[in-house]
């Protein structure tokens, strides 16, 4: 495999990532500032980002922190939250499976929502990728992403209350999730789920300890894949 293929997969990997930064920085920059609200000194913040990297469980771990949830609610919801990344790696495996360990490992690592967006989308567009430029393409996607999540995480932290309040950080949490959700949906059962969970989650919003969004996620992917059962039966 020509080293110019492999340098031109992981720019390209670069280049694609990059945009996700204007949501990317202000996400960690408020996770730090609520880290820190919440009472986290700031080894506790860095350690969610680093250890967890993953925004919203670590959002959710926090609010439910800051209630007093119990320790096993506070585990189970972020977990739940966090299922998605399972799914994710399984969507992966064909493109990315035959990697050794320990590359697979460092994917599963980094492995975030706007890494396997990118990531999957380019896989499915380009079948006659090899496994290296895939790899080069995926590892390309995490350079701007994660290490910026954990710099910003930290002027967060650091931060503050010094971030006026007129900035409005907290957009940046649904813009992630909508432009990285809005285009997966292709298919009846992808909007009937999307539409499932959306409801259910402001319906039950007052369901404590967030009770309310496992609750919608579960309910999402039952309509989902009943909804892809029928489709199927119709064909």
């Amino acid at each position: 495999m020509p080293a110019s293929s492999l340098k031109s997969a992981y720019w390209t990997g670069f280049r694609h990532a990059a945009p996700f930064l204007l949501v990317v920085v202000p996400f960690a920059l408020l996770f730090g500032v609520v880290g820190t609200e919440a009472g986290l000194n700031l080894t506790q913040v860095m350690g969610f980002s680093v250890l967890v990297i993953a925004g919203a469980a670590q959002f959710t771990a926090v609010q439910l922190m800051a209630e007093n949830a119990p320790t096993l609610i506070v585990l189970v919801t972020a977990l739940a939250v966090n299922l998605r990344m399972a799914m994710y790696s399984a969507s992966l495996t064909p493109y990315l499976g035959a990697a050794p360990l320990w590359k697979r490992a460092l994917i599963a690592y980094f492995l975030v929502d706007q890494t396997y967006a990118i990531g999957h989308a380019r896989f499915e567009a380009r079948p006659e990728m090899t496994l290296p430029e895939r790899l080069a393409y995926i590892f390309g996607a995490i350079t701007p992403i994660c290490p910026m999540w954990y710099v910003m995480t930290l002027v967060g932290a650091l931060a503050g209350q010094g971030i006026p309040p007129e900035y409005a950080l907290d957009f940046a949490v649904p813009i992630t999730f909508l432009a990285l959700v809005a285009p997966a949906l292709r298919t009846l059962a992808h909007v009937a789920a999307a539409g499932v969970s959306v409801t259910l989650a402001l319906v039950l919003a007052g369901v404590p300890y967030s009770g309310g969004v496992l609750i919608a996620g579960l309910a999402a992917m039952i309509v989902g894949a009943q909804v892809e059962l029928w489709m199927e039966r119709r064909t």
